[in-house]
């Protein structure tokens, strides 16, 4: 006859089992999607259009008017989103047109003075590899000072 045999009770003190911890390394928050990568419409007019305005007031246009509309581009015969703005009773002019209607994709600039219809287009932001907030309203004042619409140089 065979006896079965428990193993003795183990009446050590021995530390109690590990505590389940939670991960040393914790996954990093989710960053709130950039402005940038808004909507192109609510993007213009939630955060460009505010942030361009308070730009060039603080340079001195106190009768600013923008708008952004799709429309005719002149000189391209090309209808595509543009913000324009308008100062000194219409008598100075500039347009920002997004062709693809992306603030990524590509832009050109225009200016126009005393009523008249643009004449140049130009390439705007076209080196940046991304076009942020930021560096959009900073294309459009440095772009205007270089013309010295904005302050005496």
């Amino acid at each position: 006859m065979v006896k079965e045999s428990t193993p003795p009770a183990d009446h050590s003190t021995s530390a109690p089992a590990a505590v389940d911890k939670p991960n040393a390394k914790k996954t990093p928050k989710e960053k709130a999607p950039a402005l940038e990568d808004k909507l192109f419409n609510d993007f213009i007019r939630q955060d460009y259009l505010p942030a361009l305005k308070a730009a060039l007031i603080s340079q001195g246009l106190g009768d600013l008017v923008l708008n952004f509309d799709e429309k005719q581009l002149p000189i391209l015969n090309l209808n595509c989103w543009q913000v324009s703005g308008l100062w000194m009773d219409g008598q100075r002019q500039f347009n920002i047109a997004f062709l693809d209607g992306d603030i990524q994709g590509a832009k050109v600039f225009t200016i126009a003075s005393h009523g008249s219809q643009p004449s140049t287009l130009e390439p705007f932001l076209i080196d940046e590899r991304k076009s942020t907030l930021d560096l959009l309203v900073l294309g459009i004042v440095k772009r205007l000072n270089g013309q010295k619409w904005l302050a005496r140089n």
